[in-house]
């Protein structure tokens, strides 16, 4: 397994050289000067020999890739830099929005297995029943629901016309609710489908027929054979959901200001601030590439045949 993990995270490495350089680039071929942003969010009028100091100082006028590899080996030691526009450290700017967004990022998952397990499971058990298409109407719908226009029901509803929850920000009682059900209700709509082709596909394995010629109850076949069976599609799902939402959702965190990497990336954009937007295209390649890892062990874990496969080639 060790030897496993080390291959993995070897042929991984440059995938993330790639991303880093070319989040370095785009932000190099930007047409705005750092130096200038950094002089303008103090909002003082600045001369060219201020200009040319602090280009001077942020290393601005050494050759490109000068400029490159002296970030990229900050990185390796995570140091992202210093953002311009609010100098503070970029790294410390991530880990500050981070946790915010492990946190909606953990109740939007547990949101949507919690809903979709179960109506994926009735829904393939009930084929072509009432059951069955009602659930299926749910989920078509619910996948054609924009998130911001759910965002928005959910806050003249809850906030507005009921009060019951706070429409923004995250230093309030329930404040979670609405971004989770926004989320994970989109996620749902999409699991349930996944889940039910699943479940369909398991049933119609000789192995079922063998269990329930045999007497073996429906609900142990279900839940102990066929569910357990369906959970490389569940686990690829979760591995896929999870990186995306550690990104950061970023319309939803915006309409509802949490204080997420989502959020935080709309920010950097809107003030150009290429350092924190560096920070940030890197910090996604590294979550998405852990997250596909631990997906891939969860298959070798799940399926021993996927785990004998690997180690013959």
């Amino acid at each position: 397994m060790k030897k496993y993990i080390k291959k993995r995270f070897i042929d991984l490495i440059p995938i993330l050289i790639g991303i880093s350089f070319l989040s370095f680039l785009l932000m190099y071929l930007s047409p705005n000067d750092p130096a200038q942003l950094m002089l303008s969010a103090n909002g003082q009028a600045y001369t060219k020999e201020q200009l040319n100091i602090v280009r001077e100082n942020l290393g601005l006028n050494e050759p490109f890739l000068k400029q490159y590899f002296s970030w990229a080996l900050g990185c390796l030691h995570g140091d992202f830099g210093t953002s311009y526009i609010t100098g503070k450290p970029v790294s410390e700017t991530l880990l500050n929005a981070l946790w915010p967004t492990i946190q909606l990022s953990i109740t939007s998952l547990i949101f949507t297995l919690v809903i979709s397990i179960p109506l994926g499971i009735l829904s393939a058990v009930k084929k072509n029943k009432v059951a069955d298409y009602i659930i299926r109407i749910f989920s078509f719908i619910g996948s054609a629901v924009p998130g911001f226009l759910l965002a928005l029901i959910l806050i003249y509803v809850f906030s507005i016309k009921l009060g019951v929850l706070p429409a923004y920000g995250n230093n309030k009682q329930y404040s979670i609710v609405m971004p989770t059900i926004t989320l994970g209700l989109g996620m749902t709509c999409k699991y349930i489908r996944q889940v039910r082709a699943s479940i369909l596909e398991e049933l119609n394995k000789p192995y079922v027929l063998g269990a329930r010629s045999r007497g073996v109850k429906e609900s142990t076949v279900i839940y102990l054979n066929v569910l357990k069976n369906s959970m490389l599609t569940i686990s690829t799902l979760i591995g896929l959901s999870f990186g995306s939402l550690l990104g950061g959702t970023c319309i939803v965190e915006t309409i509802f200001m949490w204080p997420g990497l989502g959020k935080l990336s709309i920010d950097a954009i809107l003030k150009r601030d290429y350092l924190l937007i560096q920070g940030y295209t890197v910090w996604i390649a590294v979550a998405f590439v852990i997250i596909n890892l631990m997906t891939d062990l969860v298959y070798r874990y799940i399926d021993p045949r996927i785990k004998l496969g690997k180690e013959e080639d």
